[in-house]
């Protein structure tokens, strides 16, 4: 695994207010020895600042009294009813059944406040989740676990042996022919057979059909194909920073072991090698905080849905020993798009095609504030747009360039042929230009 050093929640029962007076059971200046009125009488309604929180047409519900005590759970007792008035002349028989046809609305009120209760109770118990103290754990979420297991079958392990000694990365199967996309760190200098343990255990060999040195990426095709299945690859220009991943690989020789993180950023300039003997590469990576150790590398970035968004190349930790790098919550992946498109040229071609702008860039690492360019090739894309040497390129299809490193990085990505758009800045003017990038000559 190639790595970058770096220091660096029932509101309470309504109750009457203290001291305040008991409801009466007759309206004011009614007794039980004064004749009842005409027509019902309601009871006063109290005063705004004593009305409970659920206090709004009270006074027109007929099977309540809105001034009687509040009791939990049981309901409130039925306010008195004042002696029917004189019933009109009819048949005994029609009298009762007026008196029986009453009595069934009453009890019905009361049945339906209870049932309306018991309801809402258990409606706000499951719109506020369990109760405290419960600790009954959730279920894991069962897509998870589907997303593993289609993945699984895709996912290979690679032991590699060179001059160095041995070394064990990942990759995944892309083909049904059974080519197996990787980092090219994973294989080194190394040309000879790959030891590869399939999915379930198996052991099988692997030669190289090519590699792109600069681009970290390099396909090898299986002796036996036999028990795997190519991985669904998704489209990583639709990737959004917060969307869930994971990672597999063997991390630390630990076959089939996965992770789980988010989409930290998106197109992330990295620039890895610089030392004697060491290649160097650009990167505009998808960051994610999935763990990612020593193995990982070459093992497939995939969504939520099990599609393939990223090869796993780099990890970011600490000042240390390569050996020591661990994880730290972030780690880098080649965009599948741009991966996929080199698989495919290397596959036909035995070699991919390297994106260029056709300019030197001057000083990458000590140039901050964009892109200062040097010698601009007569003949190519940068010459063709109207670019000149001292040009300082300062964004790229709207995105802002800190350093000379986001530029490559970012032309790296993109395919030849793909048309981008410059923003630079020439002494005191600004200006923006469209280029279309080209393939290098080798």
């Amino acid at each position: 695994m190639t790595h970058v050093d770096r220091g660096d929640p029932m509101p309470p029962a309504w109750s009457p207010p203290p001291g305040a007076p008991a409801p009466a059971p007759f309206a004011p200046g009614v007794t039980s020895a004064t004749p009842p009125p005409a027509g019902p009488v309601a009871a006063p309604a109290p005063p705004a600042a004593e009305r409970a929180w659920w206090w709004s047409d009270g006074p027109a519900d007929p099977w309540r009294d809105p001034a009687a005590p509040a009791a939990v759970v049981l309901p409130a007792p039925a306010p008195a009813i004042p002696p029917p008035p004189p019933a009109a002349e009819g048949p005994a028989e029609w009298r009762g059944t007026v008196r029986t046809f009453a009595l069934v609305v009453i009890a019905v009120g009361l049945l339906a406040g209870l049932v309306g209760g018991a309801l809402g109770f258990l409606a706000a118990r499951r719109a506020d989740g369990p109760l405290l103290g419960d600790r009954t754990p959730a279920d894991p979420p069962a897509g998870v676990a589907a997303t593993v297991a289609a993945v699984r079958p895709s996912v290979v392990q690679l032991q590699v042996v060179d001059a160095a000694g041995s070394s064990v990365g990942s990759g995944f199967v892309v083909s049904t022919a059974g080519h197996v996309l990787t980092n090219q760190h994973v294989l080194g200098g190394s040309r000879g057979p790959v030891q590869v343990t399939l999915p379930g255990g198996g052991v099988t060999a692997a030669r190289l059909v090519g590699s792109d040195a600069e681009a970290d990426l390099a396909v090898l095709k299986l002796d036996s194909a036999a028990g795997v299945r190519p991985a669904r690859l998704g489209d990583s220009d639709r990737l959004a920073v917060g969307e869930q991943v994971l990672a597999f690989g063997s991390p630390l020789s630990l076959r089939e072991t996965v992770t789980a993180g988010i989409v930290s950023a998106l197109d992330r300039p990295l620039r890895t090698g610089g030392e004697p003997g060491e290649q160097v590469r650009y990167y505009a990576a998808i960051q994610t905080d999935a763990a990612v150790n020593q193995g990982n590398s070459g093992g497939p970035l995939v969504d939520a849905a099990g599609r393939v968004v990223g090869v796993n190349a780099v990890i970011q930790s600490v000042a240390g020993s390569r050996e020591d790098a661990g994880n730290i919550g972030l780690a880098f992946a080649i965009p599948i798009n741009q991966a996929h498109r080199i698989a495919r040229e290397i596959i036909a071609h035995g070699r991919a095609k390297r994106t260029v702008l056709g300019a030197e860039v001057a000083d990458a690492e000590r140039v901050t504030g964009g892109a200062r360019l040097g010698e601009v090739p007569a003949g190519g894309p940068a010459a063709a747009a109207g670019l000149r040497t001292g040009d300082v390129v300062t964004g790229i299809d709207g995105r802002i360039l800190e350093t000379s490193v986001d530029l490559i990085a970012l032309v790296r990505k993109r395919a030849p042929g793909d048309a981008v758009r410059l923003a630079y800045q020439r002494g005191a003017q600004r200006r923006t230009v469209s280029v279309r990038l080209a393939a290098d000559a080798r």
